[in-house]
Formats: structure tokens, C-alpha cells, sequence
């Protein structure tokens, strides 16, 4: 049934892109053949239907989108891990990638194999545990995070009790965090005469709100002179462009950092990168002296503290309930 819908989506697609569609029916084309692609490869529910676990054995299962850049993920999924796993010694650490394609190439470059999160599941059942938490790191509730839901509800009923921690960008709360974490990281933000650009990815689903709230967020905490993009959505770079010009007087450097959880191929190429169409690149082209932050979200102290809290405030329902 998942792969005839799936074939239905992409002949839809397919049909649509045919008459010509707008360039943002394209990109969503791009991205539901992206999608059907990645799911195309995610490995099959096998559950058993009858097999529950010892709701005394516990772990947490932190879910990423994944990079295959190696520093930067030790330096961010790592070290969140890390902070999890040291802030709840009685639960045992599992780790899984939403990215089918990060996964292979790992594999097939490395050698390491790391577990989607069908596979993550499967061997958390046949492992006997029965108290789950699920922590994402994903910026926000948005396709990614839909995407992570459908594949762990098949085995919902493998668990005496199984909870979900927020993603970062969650509650109201959770902006005003997000921004006392960067600034205490990033000093270039107290000065005013720099204007600094964090560059989100960006996504088709109504999630990529977040991306101007957090914007709204920044300037209500002060920051007049921090801008939200994103790559891949809205705002884009020409209305970061158009920002900048309008920023009065005119600043003395452009800084971009990445508004991810890791410092991967977008932030490496698309934001800091030397092709044409970078970031970085393209502002230098309208006369800013620019400079680059490769400083991955996961990276912050305040932000790895955040998903520790999530992962709490989820296991906390989890004791209410039981």
C-alpha cells in the first residue's frame, strides 16, 4: 500500500510538472521525489505484534536528519548524545538517522553502519525494551519530524510506555532560548555595526514559520542586527539581500552562520562556499566584507541543554502516566 501511494504522489507529480508548473510547484516536485526516494529505501515494519517489553528497561532513541561530514558530527549529533546520555545514566543511549542517503554514504565510504529508524526500532523490540523516549534533534516540527512519527507508530504497541521529546523549536518559550543560546555564542551579535545572517534550510511545510518567528524573536530580544534565512525556502537570499541594504548605517561586516543542527554540505557550500551562488559569494558581490561561522547548532552548549530538557520534560510524562 505505501509504495502504491507513493507511486500515486510521483505520477501526480509527474502529470503536474508536465503542464508547466510555477517554479514552486517545481520545487515541491523536487521534494515529494525526494521524499519517495528516501522512503523507497527505509526498511520494512517487521514488528512483532505480540511481543512487548520490560518496562525496566529503558533507552532513549535520538533521532537526527544525519551529515556525512564526520568533524561536524561528532562535534554536534555527538555531543548532544553525549549530554543525553550523561544527564539520564539509567537509560540506555540508541542513535538513528532520518537520511537514508547519509546512511549509505557513511556505509559505503566508512564502513559504519548506523541505523535508520525502522531499523532502530526493530532492534530496540527484539531487544526486550519496554520504556522508550524519542529525542529529535530536528529543528522544528516540520517534515522531517512527521516523517520520524509515521515510521515509530507501527510499533508503538511493542512498549509498555513510550514518549516523544519536542523538537528545538517547540514551545514560545523554546525561541527566546534558542536566541540566548546563540548570542552567548556568537559575541559578534552584541556589536551593531555587524549585521549577522543565520541560514536555515528552509522546507515546503507550514513548519517554515518558525524561521520568521525566530527572526521576529531576535529583534524582540534586542538583536535588530540578526537576520533568519533559509536556503531552501523563505526568506530567501534576496530578501536577505534586500534586509541588508535597508540596514542603516551600512554595516561593516556580513556574518553568516549556519541556523542547523549541524555544520554540514549546506553550510559548507551553500552558505560559506566558494561557487557562485554562495552565500557568501554573493554578498561579497554587493560590496559587504563577509565573514563565515561554521559553527553547527549542536555545537552550542545552551542548545544541547535544551534537548536534555525536552528529553526530561518527556520521560516526566511518562512517570505521570504510568
Amino acid at each position: 500500500m505505501r509504495k502504491k501511494i507513493l507511486g500515486l504522489i510521483l505520477m501526480i507529480a509527474t502529470v503536474i510538472s508536465a503542464f508547466g508548473g510555477c517554479s514552486e510547484n517545481n520545487s515541491d516536485i523536487k521534494e515529494a521525489n525526494a521524499v519517495a526516494n528516501e522512503q523507497n529505501t527505509e526498511t520494512e515494519v517487521t514488528a512483532d505484534n505480540n511481543k512487548k517489553g520490560d518496562i525496566n528497561k529503558k533507552a532513549v532513541l535520538v533521532v537526527s536528519f544525519g551529515t556525512s561530514y564526520n568533524e561536524s558530527r561528532e562535534k554536534t549529533i555527538g555531543s548532544v548524545e553525549k549530554k543525553i546520555a550523561s544527564a539520564f545514566p539509567d537509560y540506555d543511549q540508541k542513535r538513528a538517522f532520518t537520511s537514508q542517503t547519509i546512511i549509505d554514504k557513511i556505509n559505503q565510504r566508512d564502513g559504519e553502519k548506523i541505523d535508520n529508524v525502522t531499523e532502530a526500532m526493530e532492534k530496540l523490540v527484539d531487544d526486550g525494551y519496554g520504556t522508550l523516549v524519542i529525542q529529535p534533534t530536528h529543528v522544528m516540527n516540520g517534515e522531517e519530524y512527521d516523517e520520524m512519527k509515521k515510521l515509530t507508530s507501527p510499533f508503538e504497541k511493542n512498549f509498555a510506555s513510550i514518549k516523544y521529546g519536542k523538537p528545538l523549536l517547540t514551545s514560545s518559550d523554546d525561541y527566546a532560548k534558542v536566541v540566548g543560546a546563540i548570542a552567548k555564542d556568537i559575541p559578534q551579535l552584541a556589536d551593531k555595526s555587524n549585521i549577522v545572517v543565520f541560514m536555515g534550510h528552509g522546507t515546503a511545510h507550514f513548519a517554515n514559520a518558525a524561521y520568521s518567528a525566530l527572526d521576529y524573536r531576535f529583534k524582540a530580544m534586542g538583536y535588530k542586527n540578526a537576520l533568519v534565512g533559509t536556503v531552501e525556502g523563505y526568506p530567501d537570499l534576496d530578501k536577505i539581500k534586500t534586509d541588508i541594504a535597508a540596514y542603516s548605517p551600512k554595516p561593516k561586516k556580513v556574518i553568516l552562520v549556519p541556523l542547523m543542527i549541524v555544520a554540514g554540505d549546506h553550510a559548507t557550500n551553500d552558505m560559506a562556499g566558494d561557487e557562485e551562488d554562495s552565500w557568501k559569494i554573493q554578498l561579497k558581490k554587493e560590496g559587504y566584507e563577509v565573514e563565515c561561522i561554521l559553527k553547527g547548532l549542536g555545537e552550542y552548549s545552551g542548545i544541547q541543554d535544551m534537548f536534555v530538557d525536552h528529553c526530561k520534560t518527556a520521560m516526566n510524562e511518562s512517570a505521570e502516566e504510568a
